[in-house]
């Protein structure tokens, strides 16, 4: 089946958030004490297939700099979602002219070295302490 990329407006914290993201193991995400219905900051999409909720792009653009995560269902890694994820995030930064994509793996993380090395596998590089960078894809003028 085909994956769909849902832009979510507004983004609020819900069911779907909570197991993924609320779900993951400590020190991977500090998004601080959420409930049902709050309203979350920046952009966010969800990755769903035949109405199942496989993971999660988000994108906060500042200055010209778009800092990105994504989060995938545990059950649903290794079958190309957190690819899918970040060329749609990608493409959303493009579409918004962003300069840099840069996403931070906490030293907290419990597979900081896996998830840096997939990251700079992707085009990523490091940029000081715990952050990764990537020039941003600019979309060409038709």
């Amino acid at each position: 089946m085909a994956l769909e990329w849902i832009h979510e407006n507004p983004p609020q914290w819900d069911d779907p958030k909570a197991t993924i993201i609320g779900g993951a193991p400590s020190g991977i995400f500090d998004l601080g004490e959420r409930r049902g219905g709050d309203l979350l900051p920046g952009e966010w999409w969800r990755v769903e297939e035949d109405g199942h909720v496989l993971g999660f792009g988000w994108m906060d653009c500042t200055w010209g700099d778009a800092e990105i995560l994504l989060a995938v269902h545990p059950d649903q890694r290794g079958r190309g979602v957190g690819g899918y994820i970040l060329d749609h995030l990608e493409r959303e930064a493009a579409e918004r002219g962003v300069n840099y994509l840069y996403n931070q793996v906490r030293a907290t993380h419990p597979d900081g070295r896996g998830i840096t090395a997939w990251l700079e596998k992707h085009g990523f590089a490091a940029s000081g302490g715990d952050r990764l960078l990537k020039r941003g894809v600019r979309r060409e003028a038709s």
